[in-house]
Parts: C-alpha cells; structure tokens; sequence
C-alpha cells in the first residue's frame, strides 16, 4: 500500500484523538474505491462523559509486571532512585529518543504519600527535562495545592520518559519498554497512594484497557499502593467541565491519605 501524503497523515492523527477525546474507542474501514479508504467511527463511549484519549490497543500482549523490589530505607530512597536514572542513561531502547531533548525522569518527595503518574512528557517538559511544567503542570499544581499539599511533597513520573511526536499517545511498544523504570521508581518511593492521569497511565499501570468512566471512582491496588484513576489535565484544560470528577476522584485519595481540602 502506498505511504500517505504527510499533510493527510497528520489530518488524520488529528482526527483520530479528536475523537478518542470524545471517547470513540473502535473504528472500522469502508473502501470506497481500490485506493482509497475513509475511516469512520463505530462504537462510542457515554458521548455525555468525554474522557482523556483511549491509547492505541496493544498490538501483543503487555509485558508481564517485573516482582515487586524489596523496600528500600527512606533515608536511602533518594540514592535508589539515582541508581535508576543511571541505568536509564542516554537510552535509546525505543524510537523516541529520535526527537526528544531531555529525557524527563521525574520531580518531587522520594519519601512521597503521594504519587502522581501522566502519560509522557510534552514540550515544556521535553525543553526543561521535569513532568508537568506547562499549562497542564500549573493546572496539576492547582490541584495538589487544593488537596492540601506542595508540589514538592509529592512524586511526579510519566509512563514514558522521553515527548512523543506531536505530543501522541505513546505507542504500545514505547510504553512497555518504558515503564519498567517507572514500576521500579514505584518501588523505592512506595506512595500510599498513587494517581493515574488520564487513560494512558491506567492503561499500563492496571494493564487493562478500559473506558475511564469504569475506572473511576473506585480504588484499585497497585504494587502495595492504592491506585486511584482521574482525568489527565490536558484533558481538563480542553473541557473544564470535568473538574467537578476529577476533584471527586481527587477526594478519594485525600480521604485514603487523611488529608483535608485546603480551605479558601
């Protein structure tokens, strides 16, 4: 089959998270004549509850999870976590490192209760190498500081550590050799409690592929943690009408971690 034209190409990937953000999640092909194919939607997801991207369905099964590491002493976790981002190195275990600047490993408490988990870095975090610094990561800092918390009190990591082109959801391949690191970074900081932003992150954390709206509201287990899934604030900054769940999804792990709402 001949390569499409980039322009198209890209019309296309636009197309297709525009309606992933709606929660389309299958689509079929109807040929229409004996080069041409039109994609079209065909099963939907509660149209009345968008939700963050659904990621591409992996082409082989996920990656069994690697054993959960022995418990590391607090006072040795910043150092564990060191040894991690070593080993990471100058990686070029998949394509993305083609595009990336920085990789960007993580930011905040090793010792942290909390601990947040996005899908991967975007431009500002590619440019700076930390998650969440632009409009999405002020937005996520709003929301820590509204549970009653600092930034730096708590941890913040992605499924995968280098920007994928145009910000896409990272392919399967990508995100399993990936997220190996981030299940060991769980290990040494072992959060009480951990947040998924967006489908993506709970995608590979629960290994299951599943509509947000049968993932939230309810507390899943993780690796000895309690695992907690939201909306991605990219997501939010495009519809703002869900903050109102994702504060509720938010207020969940306030009440697992003994926390109460910063007053105003």
């Amino acid at each position: 089959m001949p390569s499409l034209d980039p322009a198209i190409r890209d019309a296309l990937e636009a197309r297709l998270r525009f309606y992933r953000e709606l929660g389309v999640t299958d689509f079929y092909r109807r040929v229409v004549g004996p080069s041409q194919t039109i994609i079209a939607a065909f099963e939907t997801d509660t149209l009345n509850a968008p939700q963050e991207g659904t990621p591409i369905p992996p082409r082989k099964p996920m990656q069994s999870l690697p054993p959960v590491a022995p418990e590391v002493a607090p006072t040795d976790r910043a150092s564990a976590l060191q040894l991690i981002r070593e080993d990471i190195g100058d990686c070029t275990r998949c394509a993305l490192h083609k595009g990336r600047n920085k990789i960007v490993f993580a930011d905040g408490d090793p010792n942290a209760r909390l601990l947040f988990v996005g899908e991967g870095p975007g431009a500002d975090e590619d440019a700076q190498g930390l998650p969440f610094v632009g409009r999405a990561g002020q937005l996520l800092n709003n929301m820590i500081a509204a549970m009653g918390l600092k930034r730096e009190e708590v941890y913040i990591a992605n499924v995968v550590k280098c920007r994928p082109p145009q910000n896409r959801t990272p392919e399967p391949e990508e995100a399993n050799t990936c997220s190996p690191f981030l299940f060991r970074q769980i290990d040494v900081v072992r959060p009480e409690v951990i947040v998924a932003l967006g489908a993506t992150a709970a995608t590979y954390l629960l290994g299951q592929r599943q509509p947000l709206a049968g993932l939230r509201g309810r507390i899943h287990s993780f690796r000895g943690s309690k695992l907690i899934v939201t909306y991605h604030p990219a997501f939010l900054l495009r519809d703002p009408r869900q903050k109102k769940e994702a504060w509720a999804d938010l207020q969940i792990a306030m009440r697992e971690l003994g926390l109460k709402a910063k007053s105003s």
